[in-house]
């Protein structure tokens, strides 16, 4: 009986040990989408950044990373969970808005289904990537022409991150 107590509390004595070694084990999701987050030839980029969160209702992991040139800059970020189907939302309308400012259209990129908004007169936009129903690319930009801009995005591996997304 001594013994089998001894065994008990010496295993209690342990449990926060073993939870801190199995923690620390545990890579957070986002560590797999940072590096993907590249350099851009002629961009200075700032050190990727990531975060996920687990909540009871679902969760939610970002990875992003900002660039410039001169004046021109870029804003990149891998999304998956809630925000990505939220944000997602203007795609699955195949949304098509044209105005002497700008426009938000619905299109696609190689078999990438892709939300392009672009503002002539700030020459500012963004292009979003539909990397699964809850994941997405987005490449923010100012100072930059939208196919300049489509060109830089489309340096990333969008395939890889779509991959790395699902490998919840």
């Amino acid at each position: 009986m001594a013994n089998s107590r001894s065994v008990i509390f010496s295993l209690l004595l342990a449990l926060p040990l073993l939870w801190t070694v199995s923690s620390v084990r545990a890579e957070p999701a986002f560590q797999r989408l940072t590096p993907l987050l590249v350099d851009l030839d002629g961009w200075q980029g700032k050190k990727p950044e990531g975060m996920s969160m687990d909540m009871p209702n679902g969760s939610m992991t970002t990875a992003t990373r900002e660039y410039q040139k001169g004046s021109a800059k870029a804003n990149v970020s891998v999304v998956v969970g809630q925000a990505a189907i939220g944000a997602l939302t203007p795609l699955t309308s195949g949304i098509k808005i044209n105005t002497s400012e700008g426009h938000m259209l619905a299109d696609t990129i190689g078999d990438m289904k892709v939300l392009k908004t672009y503002t002539t007169k700030q020459k500012s936009g963004a292009l979003l990537v539909a990397l699964d129903k809850d994941a997405m690319f987005s490449f923010s930009y100012n100072g930059l022409g939208e196919d300049e801009a489509v060109a830089l995005a489309q340096k990333f591996d969008w395939k890889a991150m779509q991959a790395a997304a699902k490998s919840k």
